[in-house]
């Protein structure tokens, strides 16, 4: 929602100190407990600082974003967006609602006069796909939201649900092609296995209870001083200050996979995909890290 009674209505409301707030709120908390930066995990997966306001107000009928005295806003009613969740079964609808209305700000529409309309819209739900997707969310998550609220027929403000949510759908698209363009995968049919091409080193790596040859060398973006290496028993390995002991730390198992196939599953049983080229990544699709020869 974009429109110029909302803006209206949001700055008399500030004006006249009315506004129910729970706050500046930056935090969500999901069906399961635990609580997310929503707005961070959008805007760093777009590459942007999280320089918004995420406001719950009740003064809201769904959700709309406005610009205030050069401050975007992003307003949401948590009734709303709750049963939305409910409603959707899932926490990815109410965080797609949060991304459609940042897709207004960051496409300009708040800049412009006038209210909602089609064009706009359809701007927006392309970016909440975008965004979605690149958050780790499925494209039947990403259209969860606009399946269960979206009016069947256009008006002519909104278009109608099926042109919704293809424009979700090409957005989820484009941000999926670059996550699988950026692991440079080859085709199946000539890429062999990563993992079998590696050739062991002459000096083994002693673990707690016996001896292993190492095949693979992991360097992981965030800490890429700490030696990781994998063994010619699929094991993880993390070697010590004397470089001969080594800690087991996760266990790498294949998939069915033809894109990632190697999942890479620590002891808290948290995972990582490994890429046919050897990159690894997390559950959101970034890249973290490479497996590489063990020279």
């Amino acid at each position: 929602m974009n429109t110029n009674r909302i803006f209206r209505r949001f700055a008399g409301l500030l004006l006249a100190g009315g506004l129910f707030l729970s706050g500046t709120v930056a935090t969500a908390q999901t069906n399961n407990g635990s609580r997310r930066d929503i707005l961070r995990e959008i805007t760093d997966v777009v590459g942007l600082k999280p320089r918004f306001e995420l406001r719950s107000t009740s003064e809201v009928e769904n959700a709309a974003a406005v610009v205030y005295n050069g401050q975007r806003y992003l307003l949401y009613n948590p009734q709303f967006v709750g049963a939305v969740n409910q409603a959707g079964r899932t926490d990815w609808a109410g965080i797609s609602i949060l991304a459609h209305e940042m897709g207004h700000h960051l496409n300009g529409h708040t800049l412009r006069a006038g209210g909602s309309n089609p064009t706009d819209e359809l701007e927006a739900d392309e970016f909440s796909g975008f965004v979605l997707r690149k958050m780790g969310a499925s494209l039947a998550q990403s259209q969860a939201a606009m399946a269960v609220i979206a009016d069947d027929q256009a008006s002519a403000t909104h278009p109608g649900r099926p042109t919704r949510l293809k424009a979700i759908g090409e957005g989820w698209q484009r941000a999926n092609g670059q996550i699988v363009a950026s692991s440079k995968i080859t085709a199946p049919s000539a890429a062999p296995a990563v993992l079998t091409q590696r050739t062991p080193p002459a000096t083994p790596v002693h673990t707690a209870s016996n001896t292993v040859s190492v095949i693979g060398k992991i360097t992981f973006r965030d800490n890429p001083d700490e030696q990781y290496y994998l063994t010619d028993r699929l094991s993880v390995v993390r070697l010590g200050r004397n470089s001969r002991s080594a800690e087991v730390v996760g266990r790498l198992t294949r998939s069915s996979s033809r894109t990632f196939p190697y999942v890479l599953t620590d002891g808290q049983q948290r995972r990582l995909y490994v890429s046919a080229n050897g990159g690894v990544y997390d559950t959101d699709g970034e890249q973290v890290g490479r497996l590489s020869d063990p020279s």
